[in-house]
């Protein structure tokens, strides 16, 4: 006698959703929360990247472009909010990341960029930490909208004044900078 494989029901898994204990826990339903098209507000903050560690501030800016800060957060909503980066140029970098290389292609042939992060931080230090921030979101489309979000700037002064920016303080500095 051959083996075979056991008959399975085609739609097994249909019935598991209307099965009714199949979306509960404790006891109750749960349900996504899903924030109504006027609970989406995109406020602006400022933050100031002088002796910051670049991970700990992509972190941080990372968790404000998406709106998890906010209780209206769902992932598939786009409850973001606006982050403005002065002082590119003076983040800190620890270890030996003056060294390493960041890669970028234009998509072209022979379109290969390499920068040291030595030759970012003194030619375009908005690049740093945009890639830095980029790497810490969800790689979909709504990751492309929430990155337009981010503005970055090497120096004190921003056009983004008539926003009134909130101050958004990260309290752990780099201790080189101590």
């Amino acid at each position: 006698m051959r083996w075979r494989f056991p008959k399975s029901r085609p739609n097994q898994a249909c019935e598991e959703r209307r099965n009714p204990e199949h979306n509960t826990r404790k006891g109750r339903t749960v349900k996504t929360f899903t924030p109504k098209p006027a609970d989406l507000s995109h406020e602006w903050y400022i933050v100031d990247a002088t002796d910051v560690v670049l991970g700990r501030l992509s972190t941080q800016v990372a968790t404000l472009l998406r709106g998890k800060n906010k209780p209206t957060y769902a992932p598939h909503a786009d409850s973001g909010n606006h982050v403005i980066v002065i002082n590119a140029a003076k983040v800190a970098l620890t270890g030996n990341k003056l060294g390493k290389e960041l890669y970028k292609h234009s998509g072209r042939p022979g379109g290969l960029r390499r920068d040291t992060y030595a030759q970012l931080l003194a030619n375009n230090p908005e690049r740093i930490i945009t890639s830095a921030v980029k790497g810490m979101l969800p790689k979909n489309k709504l990751a492309k909208v929430q990155l337009g979000r981010l503005h970055v700037f090497a120096g004190e002064e921003h056009p983004h004044t008539p926003q009134k920016p909130q101050v958004f303080e990260i309290a752990q500095v780099s201790q080189q900078a101590k």
